[in-house]
C-alpha cells in the first residue's frame, strides 16, 4: 500500500515538473491562455465564447423570453 502511495506521488511530481518546464526556464513564461476567444485557430473558424455571443444578442435586442415569461403569456 505504502509502494503504490509512494510511485502515485511521483508520478504526480514528475507531471507538475514536466508541465512547469515553459515558465521555469523561459524568461517571462507563462501558461497560454485557455480561453477560447485567445485562440487563433478558434478565432479563424468563427467560433467564439457563449458568454459573448450571449452579451451580443442581449445587446441587439434579440435575447429569448424565459419559460416564465412564456407560460405566464398562456394564463392570459
Amino acid at each position: 500500500m505504502t509502494e503504490i502511495l509512494l510511485i502515485s506521488m511521483l508520478i504526480i511530481a514528475i507531471s507538475l515538473a514536466l508541465l512547469s518546464v515553459k515558465v521555469i526556464f523561459r524568461r517571462n513564461g507563462e501558461f497560454t491562455s485557455q480561453h477560447i476567444h485567445d485562440s487563433e485557430a478558434m478565432r479563424e473558424r468563427g467560433i467564439g465564447c457563449v458568454i459573448e455571443q450571449d452579451r451580443e444578442e442581449r445587446t441587439n435586442g434579440h435575447h429569448l423570453k424565459t419559460k416564465f415569461e412564456e407560460e405566464g403569456n398562456k394564463r392570459k
